[in-house]
């Protein structure tokens, strides 16, 4: 039987406990009254995978948050891409903070966020993503009363996953409200979207998601690959549903665009992929309109994120 926690032990206990991020008297005071007014925001929050590298995953997360902000949608965008090439570095972003530095309580959430392109939010993430595994659970306690004081308003959050099926990969796919899976016409990209879905149905219980097709020759090579895949899974995987998102054409204008630091919006608005990438925003927008946010705000969606992070 449990001993009763007095009030006298409760205080010698929350006492021994040394905080990451050392506030002052005033700090907290002004915390406190800013909490009191802040509102919780509903966000959708979708991931965007791969079950390979080089599809053109981060490319694809950069062009859909600029297109989603340029109609007027409020977007915050977290690069949890551990590979090289990172969304800031494809927009030309520099930031000197990320969330390794809130882990260590250095820096607060809404300091690392950088404004990139269109007006989209960025939180960095850098190696701080392969942290949520190793934080205690002091560290855990004190980044979700950081997650309670941030109440940057919020409509999506797009999470640039990186590719495969690593642990990592897999936390983030776990507590997104839709995952995208892209994928491109070579087989072992197909091959490894199938397995991607695979996993994520046997071992995390998901059964839905939403294939696009990335550097197609046409929309009839995409809806074929589509329907290949779909198959495959109706065989094999009867329980999972996989919906057809849609299509980006190969345009040379993105690999211009890439070499830029821009997004194809961004400076050639009239090219095919360009075309693409607005008709891909405004089927993304109508999830508002189909299925409404199951897990509220930014809060929970970092809880349950930490909680899967532990297992």
């Amino acid at each position: 039987m449990e001993s009763e926690i007095t009030p006298e032990k409760r205080d010698r206990k929350v006492k021994n406990v040394i905080p990451i991020f050392k506030k002052k008297p005033s700090d907290k005071k002004k915390e406190e009254e800013k909490g009191e007014g802040k509102k919780n925001f509903p966000v959708r929050v979708i991931a965007v995978t791969s079950g390979k590298g080089g599809v053109g995953k981060t490319s694809v997360v950069a062009n859909l948050a600029y297109a989603l902000a340029k109609m007027n949608k409020k977007i915050l965008v977290l690069d949890a891409d551990l590979s090289l090439a990172n969304l800031d570095v494809s927009l030309g972003i520099v930031p000197r903070f990320n969330l390794h530095h809130v882990f260590l309580g250095e820096k607060r959430l809404s300091d690392i966020i950088v404004t990139g392109p269109g007006g989209m939010k960025i939180i960095p993430a850098s190696s701080g993503v392969q942290e949520l595994s190793e934080l205690n659970e002091e560290q855990r306690l004190n980044f979700m009363e950081e997650i309670d004081l941030f109440d940057e308003e919020v409509d999506m959050l797009l999470i640039d996953t990186g590719a495969g099926i690593s642990s990592n990969v897999m936390y983030f796919n776990a507590v997104a409200q839709d995952i995208i899976v892209v994928t491109s016409p070579e087989p072992t990209a197909l091959t490894d979207a199938y397995a991607l879905m695979k996993v994520m149905s046997l071992k995390y219980q998901e059964k839905n998601f939403k294939l696009l097709v990335n550097s197609v020759k046409s929309g009839k090579e995409a809806k074929e690959i589509f329907q290949n895949l779909s198959s495959a899974a109706e065989k094999f995987l009867p329980h999972l549903s996989i919906d057809y998102l849609g299509y980006i054409l190969f345009d040379q204008k993105i690999s211009l665009a890439i070499r830029q630091q821009r997004t194809v919006l961004d400076i050639y608005p009239n090219a095919q992929a360009s075309k693409c990438f607005c008709t891909l925003a405004e089927k993304v927008s109508e999830l508002f309109l189909t299925v409404p946010p199951q897990k509220g705000n930014i809060k929970f969606f970092w809880r349950d994120l930490l909680a899967n992070a532990r297992r």
